[in-house]
């Protein structure tokens, strides 16, 4: 016979949904709504773009946070096959495995060395805010400061140079559009100073580092006030758009099995030279 104890330790019909309640869709039968909004009024009224930000927020961009949102992720969409997390789903789409596979391949390796430093900017700009708010500290000091501990810990600072593009040519159209979001009075700019702040303090006399694509989108990011790992999300969203065409067109063009270098040729070898194994027969010679 069952005890009242062990009855009151099983689940319960509420308990069981409840387990995986969700503030994002509700589903019934005939009946879809995200955040609240039947999906029948968001379907021809909601773009894609405002739809992720509703999905993610909870609530519907004004055509400001729309448009800086959208303008960032086309600018992040693609870097070409030498970027890791392409080259990866590409040689993945030549192993017969699904398109998916090979999409989910490429967005594996973007991590904190290849897709991460939008979001250490995101925090680097919050950090530096934060104590010019709450310390007075001025912008270019603490950017100064935060230039010199990256520079003890031997690392880079996240969202600035490019070991490609002497000057990303993604900065500019974006910084444009943040700076007359400012100037229409739709952000605060606090993030902006920030990152400009950092540019400024890595100038050596003619040598420049300018801010790349990590940089100037962690500065709409933080202005929009998106939180630092939905923001590598969102990076992660939009570089989907790439891995998926560089994957569709590698399996488009029939090549089987494409390892990282073409043949003939091969790694460079820098082990041992060949060795017998101590105590092994020589093979007969025919």
């Amino acid at each position: 016979m069952t005890s009242s104890a062990s009855r009151a330790d099983q689940p319960t019909v509420a308990d069981t949904t409840a387990w995986w309640s969700t503030s994002v869709t509700r589903i019934a039968p005939g009946e879809i709504e995200l955040r609240g909004y039947p999906i029948e009024q968001v379907i021809g009224n909601v773009g894609f773009v405002s739809t992720i930000w509703l999905l993610t927020t909870g609530s519907l961009p004004s055509a400001t946070v729309s448009n800086l949102l959208e303008a960032t992720l086309v600018a992040s969409v693609d870097h070409g096959p030498q970027a890791p997390s392409i080259a990866s789903a590409r040689m993945a789409a030549t192993c017969g495995v699904g398109l998916n596979s090979a999409v989910a391949n490429g967005v594996n390796v973007l991590g904190d060395t290849h897709g991460g430093a939008g979001q250490q900017c995101v925090q680097l700009l919050n950090d530096l805010v934060e104590r010019h708010e709450t310390e007075g500290v001025p912008l270019d000091q603490l950017a100064r400061e935060a230039i010199a501990d990256h520079k003890s810990r031997g690392v880079f600072v996240p969202g600035f140079g490019h070991r490609f593009h002497p000057r990303d040519p993604r900065r500019d159209p974006l910084l444009q559009l943040v700076e007359d979001a400012l100037a229409a009075g739709d952000i605060s700019g606090r993030h902006l100073a920030a990152g400009l702040a950092v540019e400024r303090a890595l100038e050596r006399g003619e040598r420049r580092i300018p801010m790349n694509i990590d940089g100037i989108s962690a500065i709409v990011y933080a202005e929009l006030g998106v939180e630092p790992e939905l923001a590598r999300g969102l990076f992660v969203l939009s570089r989907s758009v790439g891995i998926l065409a560089h994957a569709w067109e590698e399996k488009q063009a029939g090549q089987r099995i494409k390892g990282p270098l073409p043949p003939p040729l091969l790694a460079d070898y820098t082990g041992e030279p060949t060795r017998a194994v101590p105590g092994a027969r020589r093979p007969a010679t025919p």
